[in-house]
């Protein structure tokens, strides 16, 4: 399988971070979650939402956006995002 490369891009939001894939993530259509159970239906949400701190997760075309929970860190979250989408779609 070919490597994904992930590009993490902040947003005008704090709490929000882009990250660009290399790979697409959602086609056609936008999907949204707001929490683990209705993430259930999407692996990588899935995967996403097992990290401590991620709020919210919204997947479109080739990037997928992360919200935050206030209280979490972007310095801590963003290598283990990255590494959860990289595994999730490798």
């Amino acid at each position: 399988m070919a490597q994904v490369y992930v590009d993490p891009q902040p947003t005008p939001n704090p709490n929000a971070m882009k990250f660009n894939v290399s790979v697409p993530v959602a086609a056609g259509k936008s999907e949204s979650y707001a929490s683990k159970e209705q993430a259930a239906c999407s692996p990588l949400a899935r995967a996403l939402f097992e990290l401590d701190g991620v709020a919210g997760v919204f997947m479109l075309n080739n990037f997928v956006t992360v919200t935050k929970k206030e209280s979490a860190s972007w310095n801590d979250l963003v290598p283990e995002i990255v590494e959860a989408i990289e595994s999730a779609l490798s």
